[in-house]
């Protein structure tokens, strides 16, 4: 068969020094009658949409080649906000054609925190490229090292190039979004709530006055009665996206600290805030490359929670219904940071009177919930995450998060290990053999029931 020319879109900020990008060398050097050319699309992101010409020569090379793999580390539960903005470019520039056909993948390195939602993303671009979507590689950032991940690495390889050279079917996964037409008409709230004395921080990237974004945050600012602060995103003083130089892995300082405004206002206004309201317009399946950007610039505080017992109303125009990756995405970043999502509002709704309602009932929810320190329990989408980064802290990233590591000892996170607790330890070194000899389990097994439930009717018995 012939050699297969791929144009690899590389994610990182770092460029060569992508963990990815090595596991992309590897596959260059088992492969070598096939072609690899990488392209740094992540770190040269600004020269890209500054410069016509230089994003055209990156489109011929994808317009030019036999398959394009994507490949990217993981920033915050999706793809860096650089790379992001490629992808907006594609659209705005209406270059879809040179993706259209070509077959494809996707291959990240991460620690598997919510790797599945930004492999998600990008199979749901390529669907919406018209792209042969074919498989999604997404290793630990250490499997490089060991020898069974290095022969799924091949595995992984020699099944790409064969559906490429063998032109073998693939089908769509992700539906074409629909839009609904619909401008929102809002009208005035006859009985805005007090906002008690609690801090509201409403924080949108709307560039338009007429858009129904911006009468959609209008309108939760006049549901509230009292002082509110409203920001939008793009007026604050960004200079860049996360590196990924770790710098502020030891002591939460970012290479960006005194370079602009972002660290003070995110610490001064969004870390002081009791209900925070984030709205924003879906830019293919997720929000804007500068919400992106923002969430990514979050991460000088590594992956310690800092919105602990907020409350989190979420307002977006747009398909939302119809990309639940997207609102996994926020579940999961909310629930690991300790917050808890009050709600969502979309106006897919598609009638102005009931926006308003809508609307109303979100901020009067939020504030109800702040007043009374309510925040939701953990899912599995918190739950599991938190545990994912307490074993990756408290084990192999220890030398490199020692922020992480020493935020995590002082607020008890490493107190949930299991081998942590003494009663537990006790019950399973001495009382499980015992319970589970034959004779003692036949009379146990009847009990179980019964005895899951007896602590619970004691504790509703007292009220």
């Amino acid at each position: 068969m012939s050699p297969v020319n791929i144009t690899v879109l590389n994610g990182s900020p770092k460029g060569e020094l992508s963990v990815t990008m090595q596991s992309v060398a590897y596959l260059a050097k088992h492969f070598p009658e096939h072609t690899f050319d990488v392209l740094h699309i992540a770190q040269r992101a600004k020269r890209l949409e500054n410069n016509r010409e230089e994003f055209d020569q990156v489109i011929d090379k994808v317009r030019d080649a036999d398959a394009v793999i994507w490949g990217f580390p993981l920033y915050i539960l999706l793809v860096h906000g650089n790379y992001k903005r490629f992808i907006e470019l594609v659209f705005e520039r209406d270059v879809q054609d040179a993706f259209a056909g070509k077959y494809t993948a996707a291959m990240s390195t991460s620690i598997h925190y919510f790797d599945h939602t930004a492999h998600n993303y990008i199979h749901g671009i390529c669907d919406d490229l018209g792209m042969r979507f074919v498989d999604s590689f997404a290793p630990d950032m250490h499997d490089l090292l060991g020898e069974e991940g290095r022969a799924q690495l091949i595995g992984f390889g020699r099944q790409f190039l064969d559906a490429v050279q063998t032109q073998a079917p693939t089908q769509r996964r992700f539906p074409p979004l629909s839009r609904r037409e619909f401008a929102y008409q809002p009208g005035l709230p006859s009985h805005p709530v007090s906002s008690g004395g609690k801090k509201v921080v409403i924080l949108h990237d709307e560039q338009s006055s007429d858009s129904n974004l911006a009468k959609m945050v209008a309108r939760c600012r006049a549901a509230v009665d009292g002082d509110v602060t409203v920001v939008n995103i793009r007026d604050l003083d960004i200079k860049a996206g996360c590196q990924g130089c770790l710098e502020c892995a030891a002591k939460y300082r970012c290479f960006y600290t005194g370079k602009d405004a972002f660290i003070d206002f995110y610490g001064s206004i969004v870390m002081t805030a009791d209900v925070l309201v984030y709205a924003g317009t879906m830019v293919d399946r997720y929000l804007s490359a500068r919400w992106k950007t923002f969430f990514d610039r979050t991460f000088f505080n590594t992956h310690t929670p800092v919105l602990v017992g907020k409350q989190v109303a979420l307002v977006v125009s747009g398909p939302l219904g119809q990309t639940p990756n997207l609102m996994e995405i926020f579940d999961g970043y909310f629930q690991y940071q300790g917050a808890s999502v009050v709600g969502v509002v979309s106006d897919e709704t598609g009638d102005s009177a009931e926006l308003d309602r809508l609307l109303d009932g979100l901020m009067k929810r939020a504030l109800a919930s702040a007043q009374a320190g309510y925040v939701h329990p953990q899912t599995f989408l918190g739950a599991a995450g938190m545990k994912v980064f307490r074993d990756d802290m408290y084990g192999r990233l220890r030398v490199i998060f020692a922020a992480d590591h020493n935020a995590y000892r002082r607020s008890g996170i490493y107190k949930t290990f299991p081998q942590r607790q003494l009663g537990t330890r006790m019950l399973n070194t001495f009382g499980a053999p015992i319970i589970n000899l034959p004779p003692i389990r036949k009379k146990f097994d009847p009990m179980i029931k019964p005895q899951m439930v007896s602590s619970h009717k004691k504790a509703v018995a007292k009220y």
